[in-house]
């Protein structure tokens, strides 16, 4: 078989077990091509050994007849995951030299389910960031190139983004706070889902806001998405939030048949200033759904204004509290002190040093909000208004609504750089879609669904009612199906 690297999950699944191809021959071609795809910089920490050695035990348990859905699948871990005994260091100065000596329970399900790790992927420090270039490592590069500009794979899961749109891998794990999976997979033409709060756990997943990351599978498309969250869902008792709830079969779900089903298409969406070309695809969507046998209803979230600003404050405030642990003492990066520094002087210069700009503006803002003076002028009040955006959702779904459409993006990937010296909120307008659905936990799916004037991947989101993925991939297959997207970057890396 010739082109390892560009099948699918399920493709390269069926291959296995036919005998037609080995795991350790589709871990060396994509070794292969990561080695060549240095310019990305999606890769951040090769794992070439971990990588060959899973392989061979893949392809034993294959042999055996005793091969779940993922054994043998080369996959690309987000820097975000612990992984025991390889460097896991969130893309931040501060966690330098960080193994971890245990496994998160999202890679530990991987790993059992015989995964293979080929290493861990760029991201935006600490998952901040919506254009990976927050990271300590440098800006992981968007596979798909116009004019000469070296593009943004989106963030926070920029790395794992163009890893899946290149094919170096054949998935890869991200993490999704508002936006970050469903985001950089619009920016870069796959598939990513951010399932319900409390469906994956985040134990071991290095924490940003804990009442708001969710970690997801970044794939090809719908299917291999399917298959890959079935793998990393379930409850685990070390997660206090995560739900001792069932996990359905996510791939038996992939009927493509969505006759009766109910999309509702806010109106609080329409954005003054939205691009023509968001817009018509918007239109397209809708009617490839209507045309699928759903019925298209229009709807009212009335609080979506508000989601950003809330977002902003919120998260932010948990930020500062979560990263108030990295402090020098214990492990990752210390700064050199003078002759008389004390702890304090010692906590000032390793943060100074160790968090990157965008960090510390988070950390001092969700500081200011917490302070005495301000927790309830901001904090308070960002919660009751996300508690009233969780209302607007309930109250969606109550009446009859399976599942909601929305552009993913307010535009197609930008230029590196183009944004880095603006005024930070218009970086943040990016997750103006998407920071609605981590904020009432809700499950949401970027589905490739076109390409703009320049040639650049457009997508599409469907938000479904919690814990229903199953109903929520199912509209995102017959979406993906209508849609017919097959276009891939041209190569020049």
């Amino acid at each position: 078989m010739s082109d390892l690297t560009k099948l699918t999950i399920a493709a390269a699944r069926d291959a296995l077990r036919k005998g037609e191809v080995t795991s350790v021959e589709l871990t060396s071609a994509c070794l292969t091509a990561i080695d060549a795809a240095d310019t990305l910089n999606a890769f951040v920490h090769k794992t070439p050994e971990v990588a060959e050695s899973q392989a061979k035990s893949a392809d034993q348990r294959i042999q055996a007849g005793e091969a779940p859905d993922l054994c043998g699948i080369p996959l690309g871990i987000k820097d975000l995951f612990c992984t025991k005994g390889v460097a896991s260091q969130a893309a931040s100065r501060i966690l330098e030299g960080f193994k971890p000596e245990y496994e998160s329970t999202v890679t530990t399900q991987l790993f059992d389910a015989g995964a293979v790790m080929l290493g861990k992927l760029n991201m935006d420090e600490f998952a901040m960031g919506s254009s990976n270039e927050t990271s300590v490592y440098g800006d992981a590069v968007n596979p798909w190139k116009v004019d000469d500009r070296q593009l943004t794979p989106g963030g926070s899961s920029g790395g794992s983004a163009a890893a899946v749109a290149a094919d170096l891998c054949l998935g890869a794990t991200g993490t999704d706070t508002g936006g970050s999976i469903r985001q950089p997979a619009a920016f870069t033409g796959i598939t990513g889902i951010k399932p319900t709060y409390g469906r994956v756990s985040r134990w071991g997943v290095v924490a940003f806001a804990s009442s708001l990351d969710q970690a997801g599978p970044m794939t090809k498309d719908v299917r291999d998405s399917a298959i890959m969250l079935q793998a990393m869902s379930g409850f685990d008792a070390k997660d206090s939030t995560s739900a001792n709830i069932p996990v359905p079969d996510f791939e038996a779900a992939l009927t493509g048949d969505i006759r009766g089903k109910v999309i509702g298409i806010p109106k609080e969406y329409r954005m003054d200033g939205m691009p023509a070309e968001i817009q018509k695809l918007w239109e397209d969507g809708t009617a490839m759904l209507r045309d699928a046998g759903a019925e298209v209803r229009d709807i009212s979230l009335p609080h979506t204004k508000y989601a950003l600003p809330a977002y902003y404050v919120i998260a932010p405030a948990e930020a500062s509290s979560n990263l108030a642990r990295y402090d020098g003492v214990r492990f990752g990066h210390r700064a050199k002190l003078d002759a008389g520094d004390g702890i304090t002087e010692m906590y000032e210069k390793t943060r100074a040093e160790g968090f990157g700009a965008e960090v510390q503006r988070r950390v001092m803002v969700g500081t200011y909000v917490l302070s005495a003076g301000f927790y309830d002028a901001y904090y308070n009040r960002a919660r009751r208004v996300r508690a009233l955006i969780k209302r607007d959702f309930d109250q969606v779904f109550a009446d009859g609504v399976d599942a909601i459409l929305t552009p993913a993006t307010p535009s197609a990937a930008f230029g590196l750089g183009e944004m880095k010296n603006a005024d930070p909120i218009q970086m943040y307008l990016n997750d103006v879609f998407t920071v609605t659905v981590n904020l009432a936990g809700l499950p949401g799916i970027s589905v490739p669904a076109g390409l703009d004037a320049k040639g650049l991947p457009l997508g599409l989101q469907l938000i479904g009612r919690p814990w229903e993925e199953g109903d929520l991939l199912n509209v995102a297959y017959a979406l993906e199906r209508s849609a017919g997207f097959n276009a891939k970057p041209a190569k020049w890396w």
